[in-house]
This record gives C-alpha cells, sequence and structure tokens, in this order.
C-alpha cells in the first residue's frame, strides 16, 4: 500500500555526520567473564582461518577499508560504547563502555554489560568505518545486526522524561510518531511525526508506539542515517530492551535489560560526540590498533 501521510513534521532521526581524523592507537584487550556470552565470544575454533596468508590479508583490508586509506576512530569522541560478538553469526554480544583519558587512552567505565543482537549475527552497516571492507553487508529484513563504527542520535521513550545528560534530546512518543521501515518511502528510516494517530494499515506498520515493553525506551544507533540514507541498507537500529530476559534475539537492533539501557541512555553525554562500535572478535583482533580501539 502506497504511503499516505499527513505531517506536522518530518526529522532526521540521528545526529549528522561526523569526520574523522588520526590520533595515536592505544593498547589493551577487553575482558569476558558472563555466560552464555562467555561460551559464545571465547569459542575461539571457530574463529580464525587455517591460512595465516589469507588472514594477513584480510588484516590489511580490513586496515585500509580496501581503498588504501587508512581509518581510525574520530579523536574528538570522548565517549566509546564497544560491543563485541564471537564470531559472525553470533547474536549474543557484550557491551563495554569507555571515556577518553586526556593522554589519550581509553578508560573503561562500568561493567560488561549482556546483550542481543539481531537473530542471524552480523553484517556491515553504514556508518563512519570505509563501506568497501569484506563480509556481508546489512540489508532490511535480513535479522543481522549492522556492525562497524556509529555515532548515536536522539533518545525516545514511552515516559515523560527519563534521567539522562541535558544535551541528549529526548522525545516521548506520541501515537501519531512513525519510524519509517518501508524502504520504497521517501522518508525510509526517518521519524515522521504526524499531525494526528496513524490510521491506515501502512501508517501502523511504521508506528514507534506499541504495547510492548521493549520499545518503551530507546536510543537511536546512527545506521544508514540522513542525509545519506541508502534504500533497502536497513533501518530503525536502536538500542533498546530485550525480550524474556535476553532468551529472544532482536530483528537488528542491540537489546539488553531495562536497567543497563536506563544507566546507559543516562551515561551517554553528546557533547563528548559518543560512538557505538560493534565488531566480531577476530575483526576486533585485526584491527583495533589500527582504529585507535582499547
Amino acid at each position: 500500500m502506497a504511503e499516505q501521510l499527513t505531517l506536522n513534521q518530518l526529522v532526521l532521526g540521528s545526529s549528522p555526520s561526523r569526520g574523522t581524523s588520526l590520533f595515536h592507537s592505544v593498547s589493551g584487550r577487553c575482558r569476558y567473564g558472563l555466560k552464555p556470552w562467555m561460551n559464545e565470544v571465547t569459542s575461539r575454533g571457530v574463529f580464525f582461518s587455517p591460512s595465516r596468508v589469507r588472514l594477513l590479508a584480510v588484516s590489511v583490508l580490513l586496515a585500509l577499508g580496501v581503498s588504501g586509506q587508512a581509518f581510525t576512530l574520530p579523536a574528538e569522541s570522548g565517549q566509546l560504547i564497544l560491543g563485541l560478538a564471537g564470531h559472525w553469526r553470533a547474536s549474543f554480544l557484550t557491551l563495554q563502555c569507555y571515556e577518553r583519558q586526556r593522554d589519550g587512552q581509553w578508560r573503561a567505565v562500568g561493567r560488561l554489560i549482556p546483550a542481543r543482537g539481531g537473530r542471524d549475527g552480523l553484517a556491515w552497516g553504514r556508518g563512519l568505518h570505509p563501506l568497501t571492507l569484506p563480509g556481508a553487508v546489512k540489508k532490511e529484513g535480513d535479522w543481522k545486526t549492522p556492525c562497524g563504527v556509529f555515532t548515536l542520535g536522539d533518545a525516545y521513550g514511552y515516559a515523560t522524561h527519563i534521567e539522562k545528560h541535558e544535551g541528549l534530546p529526548y522525545r516521548q512518543i506520541k501515537p501519531g510518531d512513525l519510524w519509517v521501515e518501508d524502504a520504497s518511502s521517501s522518508h525510509y528510516n526517518r521519524l515522521v511525526i504526524l499531525s494526528r494517530p496513524a490510521v491506515s494499515d501502512w501508517e501502523r506498520r511504521q508506528q514507534m508506539s506499541r504495547d510492548d515493553p521493549a520499545h518503551s525506551l530507546q536510543l537511536f544507533i546512527a545506521h544508514n542515517a540522513p542525509p545519506d540514507v541508502q534504500s533497502g541498507a536497513g533501518s530503525a537500529i536502536f538500542f533498546h530492551i530485550w525480550r524474556a530476559d535476553g532468551r529472544v534475539p532482536s530483528a537488528g537492533c542491540t537489546t539488553m535489560s531495562a536497567t543497563d539501557l536506563q544507566r546507559l541512555v543516562a551515561w551517554v553525554n553528546p557533547d563528548l560526540e559518543p560512538l557505538y562500535v560493534l565488531l566480531s572478535l577476530p575483526v576486533y583482533e585485526q584491527v583495533k590498533a589500527g582504529w585507535g580501539l582499547p
């Protein structure tokens, strides 16, 4: 059914893209101690190609983004959420928050956060990282979580107010708030605010307000975000609350407990240009020095 919208306003649901700059790489390793996440993350037998030559070649491609141009995290970013999955097909994730110190080093803050991703694992998303990296690419409806390096957008939820940094925009979701996941729409992967509640079947399918606690608090992950939206490349990627205490995977979002999400949203400071980096563990090992990851 073709979209029929009466708009009050159209809101771009993302932070603007930011440039990148070089800074000294940092050292360190993430630690794991969670189950069942522990089992999936540390089953190293499935991680590595038997060919060291092939592994080295892939490492070079990852570091250079195939194009030959080096990539590093933006030097102005002072907060980082690092998410790791055991392998490309993994749905269990672990997240660790970091803050950049004056000497440029990343310091872990808080505890490891268990999380769930898409049912069918990871695929490269569209963010700050090179778009020519080897591996599967995120598509609409593929049940995969976009991996790579992403800025963060606004927070949304059912509550009138939430605990957050004063600089983080928050919108209480209304019956006329849509997040468009229809790849044929000119409003694809954007927040559309109707001047009335959603009424048509098409509008209800895009509706953000649902009888679902999992969507009662959300933080936008700027995958395939405006102004550079590619039709069919994946939409509506958020941090939100998981289902069944993490026993149920998401369709592509990064999900966690309500308590962990509340703490994460409260910690995010837009003034520090926070980033979300999600990678499989073998890719992380290959790119962490070159990309400036902790």
